[in-house]
């Protein structure tokens, strides 16, 4: 059947550095998400001076090609 997703990456326990994404669209939406438990953690969109709470749980859409983003603790 047909994805509506055209990748798919996962990342476990890691501190991701701020980045933008390379091989994404710039007209696109990366869809993250922070599964697992009891762990806080933090994702930084730079170019908007933002920080979210980054539990699990948390679903966020960015545009990761426009936005610099990092997680951290």
């Amino acid at each position: 059947w047909p994805l509506i997703f055209s990748g798919l990456e996962i990342i476990a326990n890691r501190v991701m550095f701020s980045h933008r994404d390379a091989g994404g669209s710039p007209s696109l939406f990366d869809l993250l998400v922070s599964l697992g438990r009891s762990h806080h953690a933090t994702l930084a969109l730079a170019d908007l001076n933002a920080e979210l709470d980054y539990s699990p749980g948390t679903m966020v859409y960015i545009a990761g090609r426009v936005l610099e983003h990092s997680v951290g603790p």
